[in-house]
C-alpha cells in the first residue's frame, strides 16, 4: 500500500466530508451548527489552504483515495491543528502520526515557535495519541466564546 500526503484538492471534497461525518460524530450533533464540515472547508480554503493536508491511498490501478486528513494554522506566534482524522481501516498505520509530523514541518518552515492543539477531555485515546507525539499539557484553560455572525455570512 502506497501513501502519499499532499495539499487538498477541492476534487477532495466529498470524500475529506466523508471520513469527517464518520471520524467526528459532533459534525452529525444538528444542535452544534458550528460545527459544519462544508464550512470548515470553505473557511480553511480562505484561510492558508497550504496548510490544508490529506493523506491519499494508491489503490492499485483504481485511482486514489483519501484516508487521512489534517489542518494546521500559523498566526505568526502559535501554530495549530484541527481535524486529524484517519480512515477507520487506516488507523494504526502511522497515517496519523505521518500527517501531524508533515504539518510540524509545513509550521516549522514558516518559523513557527510553538504548536497548540485542543483534544476533547472525554477522548482519551486521542490524548495517548498525541503523548506518544510528544504533545503535553499546558499549564493554561483554554477558554471559549462563540461570536454571533450577521444574517447574511451564515447563509452564505
Amino acid at each position: 500500500m502506497s501513501i502519499s500526503i499532499r495539499t487538498f484538492a477541492v476534487a477532495d471534497t466529498e470524500a475529506v466530508l466523508a471520513l469527517w461525518l464518520d471520524a467526528f460524530p459532533e459534525y452529525r450533533d444538528a444542535s452544534r451548527p458550528h460545527r459544519d464540515p462544508r464550512l470548515s472547508i470553505a473557511n480553511k480554503l480562505g484561510t492558508q489552504p497550504e496548510l490544508f493536508f490529506v493523506a491519499v491511498r494508491d489503490e492499485d490501478g483504481e485511482g486514489s483515495a483519501v484516508i487521512g486528513t489534517v489542518m494546521a494554522g500559523y498566526d505568526g506566534h502559535r501554530g495549530w491543528l484541527y481535524s486529524l482524522a484517519v480512515a477507520h481501516d487506516a488507523r494504526r498505520l502511522g497515517i496519523g502520526t505521518r500527517l501531524v509530523r508533515h504539518a510540524e514541518q509545513a509550521l516549522a518552515s514558516m518559523g513557527c515557535p510553538k504548536l497548540n492543539l485542543q483534544v476533547l477531555s472525554s477522548k482519551p485515546d486521542v490524548l495517548a495519541f498525541y503523548d506518544a507525539l510528544g504533545f503535553r499539557a499546558d499549564a493554561v484553560v483554554s477558554l471559549g466564546k462563540r461570536l454571533d455572525m450577521p444574517e447574511s455570512e451564515t447563509n452564505a
